[in-house]
């Protein structure tokens, strides 16, 4: 009787125990990564608190797409100078806007904006 164990040389193959079975495609019922990609790139990221809709409404500002742009990239400049409350003037507007959650506070139109103190904010923009 002998106490030694004799393996062949070289490399064997290796065998798997069970066939591996390729998965079967889902087909997705929701929309495409397309479709989620251009709502997110069209979607408006900045927000209006209650007081600032009220104060665009009653002084009859409105936002179209490019000025909506305009602000959300006003506040990714203020952002990346790590501001939180600014106030950003666009021609004849003054809004202060939280940076963290990029939500207008509050609205000043042409008329108002020279008679009014801003408190409360580290940071300004012209945009």
């Amino acid at each position: 009787m002998t106490d030694k164990i004799h393996l062949p040389l070289g490399p064997q193959p290796i065998q798997p125990a069970k066939p591996v079975r390729q998965p079967e495609l889902v087909k997705s019922t929701g929309p495409d990564f397309e479709q989620v990609l251009q709502q997110a790139i069209a979607k408006p990221d900045v927000k209006f608190s209650a007081h600032a809709e009220k104060r665009l409404i009653t002084r009859g500002i409105a936002f179209d797409a490019e000025r909506l742009a305009q602000l959300s990239q006003a506040i990714d400049k203020v952002q990346a100078k790590g501001g939180r409350e600014s106030l950003i003037l666009m021609d004849e507007l003054a809004l202060i806007v939280s940076i963290k959650n990029r939500t207008v506070i509050t609205a000043i139109d042409g008329e108002n904006l020279r008679t009014n103190v801003f408190t409360n904010i580290d940071s300004a923009i012209i945009a």
